[in-house]
């Protein structure tokens, strides 16, 4: 499994745009801070070419702690789920069609 982190990601565009590093983190950290506040407020966010990304409603669910076999409720949360986009699954798929 590849990790990209935030520097990788600043170095990247830094020496593909030919941008000092400075900008480049801030423009990184802005995209991510607009990505979050959009999830935050619950509205769907599409980058388009790449995928989707949406807040979805998980409801409280019976579970089991494996260490005890102890029945526990899991509680109800938020998650975030991606889609990808029809050109990142053909590009996946191996398929430029």
């Amino acid at each position: 499994m590849a990790t990209i982190t935030k520097k990788d990601l600043v170095d990247y565009l830094s020496d593909r745009l030919h941008f000092n590093c400075y900008q480049m983190k801030e423009l990184v950290d802005d995209f991510y801070e607009v990505m979050k506040e959009t999830l935050e407020k619950g509205e769907s966010l599409k980058i388009s070419g790449f995928g989707s990304f949406e807040v979805r409603q998980k409801n409280a669910r019976p579970g089991r702690n494996p260490k005890t076999g102890e029945e526990v409720e899991i509680s109800a949360r938020k998650v975030v789920a991606f889609r990808p986009g029809i050109n990142l699954r053909r590009s996946l798929s191996g398929s430029d069609k």
